[in-house]
């Protein structure tokens, strides 16, 4: 081997392994070193309904509660997934004792959330864009729930039970209820059906849901493919189940340790008082 031979085999060698770290520093094969998104949205969203008969939830599926005028709590309440506020600023997120991310603020964290929460006056990244458009995508949500139509044609599918839902079992469909709908006292409500199958409830004069009453699901039925779409206020009683997507017109008021399975979604005020509530 000459002298310029053994000058550069060790060259080629430093340049390979070089080139080997920059690659896996980039990324490469997985794993972590990534940058995780800050925008409004990002982190713990669950799953969301897909398929035939859905309500697309558009952006909006980025939060487990998405309000517009104010999102209240009494504690403790126990939250997983984002909560999103706009276009009311972060003075109407009451009672989550949030602590804020940083200057300019993207996001602020609370004991009570499993996720970040977000306010239209939090200027850092993109989160009041993101929070403009999440509520865009509710709006359409609620009207495109309130406009189905029923599997197989025709205008509407009676109210079970005439809005009255105490001990029925209900199969997936489209139902257009005039009345209020109600989970009567000491009784629940079935929903039956497969993992694929759709609820979708149409309530002109919204949802009132007795004290520890239950919506249970059987069969294999998703909370995520469940959605009541009410024109009016919304009220879960206290430790009541409620399992499904509300897409309120108004507010949302959970009553004193109830429990939800799904998302609040109100084009006011959602309303908790030591509650939990789980993205489906």
């Amino acid at each position: 081997m000459n002298k310029f031979e053994s000058i550069k085999q060790p060259m080629i060698w430093s340049t390979t392994i070089l080139l080997a770290a920059i690659v896996a520093g980039c990324g490469g094969g997985g794993g972590g070193g990534g940058i995780a998104p800050t925008s409004a949205g990002s982190g713990t969203n669950g799953s969301t309904c897909s398929g035939a008969g859905c309500v697309n939830l558009g952006t909006a599926a980025n939060y487990v509660i998405l309000a517009q005028t104010g999102v209240s709590t009494v504690p403790n309440s126990a939250v997983t997934g984002n909560i999103g506020l706009s276009p009311a600023a972060a003075s109407f997120l009451t009672g989550w004792s949030e602590t804020v991310n940083g200057s300019p603020v993207t996001y602020s964290t609370s004991a009570q959330v499993t996720g970040k929460l977000y306010a239209a006056d939090y200027s850092g990244g993109t989160t009041a864009a993101d929070l403009t458009t999440a509520v865009g995508d509710m709006g359409t949500a609620y009207t495109a729930a309130a406009g189905m139509a029923p599997a197989g044609g025709g205008l509407t599918t009676p109210c079970p039970g005439t809005g009255s839902f105490g001990g029925l079992t209900i199969a997936a469909g489209v139902y257009t209820c005039t009345p209020q709908v109600l989970i009567p006292s000491g009784t629940n409500v079935t929903l039956n059906g497969s993992a694929t199958d759709v609820w979708v409830f149409q309530m002109a004069g919204g949802l009132s849901q007795s004290a520890a009453t239950q919506v249970i699901l059987t069969g294999g039925a998703l909370a995520k493919n469940v959605f009541w779409q009410s024109a009016t206020t919304v009220t879960i009683g206290t430790t009541a189940l409620m399992q499904g997507v509300i897409l309120g017109k108004t507010d949302i008021v959970i009553g004193t340790g109830a429990t939800e399975n799904g998302r609040l979604l109100a084009q006011t005020a959602v309303t908790l008082d030591q509650n939990t509530i789980t993205q489906p």
